[in-house]
């Protein structure tokens, strides 16, 4: 779905300058893969590696996430025109 969209993208007239990503999950703990994500982030978004944030979160035990029944992800791209 990611590569179809950076296709739309380009059909469009555009290019991904960056991108900020946060996902929020109790566990696994994230740390040990922030690089491969961040690696394959970029290789799939055809972008520098140093463009690409990944950062990783708790909800502190609270909600559906804090019971381990969820997980959220959320991302904010600049694209240039």
């Amino acid at each position: 779905m990611l590569s179809y969209t950076v296709k739309l993208i380009s059909e469009n007239g555009y290019t991904i300058n960056n991108v900020d990503t946060t996902v929020t999950l109790e566990k696994p703990k994230l740390a040990a893969y922030i690089s491969a994500i961040r690696q394959s982030l970029a290789e799939l978004l055809l972008i520098p590696l140093g463009n690409v944030s990944v950062k990783a979160k708790t909800s502190e035990k609270l909600g559906f996430i804090g019971r381990e029944e969820g997980v959220t992800a959320y991302a904010v791209v600049l694209l240039e025109g």
